[in-house]
């Protein structure tokens, strides 16, 4: 819902009820907001609850997978390379310092 159609909304009230009637609607809806809310947070709940189960089994199948693999292991690690300092040049490097 826009913020126009709250508002027209809040004028077709407004001249059906009166300003007296202005408190009663906002209570009326903060307790609709606020009942949608907890409607969506228990939504979330549900469904974050239901896939834990179907985590859990996806994990063990996993394991059991990966233990029935003899060849299955993780890739090896390359091995660094020593870098030259920056400070020490190299028997190849030329440098464009003058001899003296």
């Amino acid at each position: 819902m826009g913020a126009t159609e709250i508002v027209f909304i809040f004028l077709v009230y407004l001249l059906l009820f009166g300003a007296k009637g202005i408190p009663s609607f906002a209570r009326t809806m903060g307790g609709a907001v606020r009942e949608f809310r907890n409607a969506t947070d228990q939504i979330q709940r549900e469904i974050l609850s239901s896939t834990d189960g179907i985590k859990e089994e996806v994990n063990k199948v996993r394991k059991a997978a990966d233990a029935a693999d003899p060849f299955n292991s993780p890739p090896a690690r390359p091995k660094p390379q020593a870098s030259n300092s920056p400070d020490v040049a190299s028997e190849n490097e030329v440098t464009d310092k003058p001899n003296s």
